[in-house]
């Protein structure tokens, strides 16, 4: 999957580089990562409803993501992210757990890792194109790489879920006073039987010409109740920096 990405990125730029001489964006996002909450109960059917945070020890971790973003003509986006994610939880448990039709029983220590690494291939058209204001709107495909894993000293066992998904896509920046400014952004679908809503709020500042630093807060949240039931909520304390390559005096990061 690693490979897929960059083999993507590199002939997307390629080729767009050549065609258009637009505007290209490279950004890095990097910070500290919690469990808000983190639902799980497998099958939905049969198994035992259990918190990864509330039953067993949650740990923070650091956490990157890293994107890539092409704009043509100041108003077309088309970008490509990885957000990889790994948390890690363990602990003593109380009550029988039933996961995967396996029985992890009380007065046993425990380790739970939950993945969810994400894969997105994002185009937007911008609404509003001023130089202090910038809105679009567009939409994600979201390709979701995702397990949970149990394991005890006698069992070990693991839900796994590889899919795609179309989401929506929407994007605020609107500059403050000279080099500052506030950025919203994110992806987010809600249905029936489920939801995923990633949404970043942040202050920008203006280091260069190429160089646009941020520092803000980050939440994802969703999940879905069908064969299996799992909602969960990520908190993120986040800074970035975003280097673009023929900047024409947008803000967009």
């Amino acid at each position: 999957m690693h490979k897929f990405i960059h083999i993507a990125i590199f002939l997307m730029f390629s080729i767009l580089w050549n065609s258009f001489k637009a505007q290209a964006l490279f950004d890095l996002e990097t910070g500290i990562v919690s469990i808000g909450y983190n639902d799980v109960r497998i099958p939905n059917n049969g198994g035992t409803f259990f918190s990864l945070k509330d039953d067993l020890n949650p740990k923070s971790k650091l956490f990157y993501r890293l994107r890539a973003s092409y704009t043509l003509k100041s108003r077309v986006t088309i970008s490509l992210l990885y957000a990889p994610l790994e948390m890690v939880s363990n602990g003593f448990l109380t009550r029988d757990i039933i996961f995967r039709n396996d029985t992890f029983t009380a007065n046993n220590n425990i380790n739970a890792v939950y993945k969810f690494n994400s894969y997105r291939l994002t185009t937007r058209v911008n609404i509003i194109n001023q130089p202090k204001i910038i809105f679009g709107l567009g939409f994600t495909a979201k390709v979701r790489d995702a397990k949970i894993s149990l394991s005890n000293s006698f069992i070990s066992t693991d839900e796994t879920s590889v899919g795609m998904v179309p989401i929506i896509n929407f994007y605020f920046w609107r500059r403050i006073k000279d080099k500052f400014g506030l950025f919203l952004n994110g992806d987010a679908l809600f249905a029936s039987r489920g939801r995923a809503a990633d949404i970043h709020i942040a202050g920008t500042y203006k280091y260069s010409d190429n160089i646009t630093l941020r520092a803000g807060y980050r939440f994802l949240e969703g999940g879905s109740n069908g064969r299996v039931y799992g909602f969960a909520l990520f908190h993120y304390g986040s800074v970035g920096i975003s280097y673009t390559i023929n900047n024409k005096e947008q803000n967009e990061i």
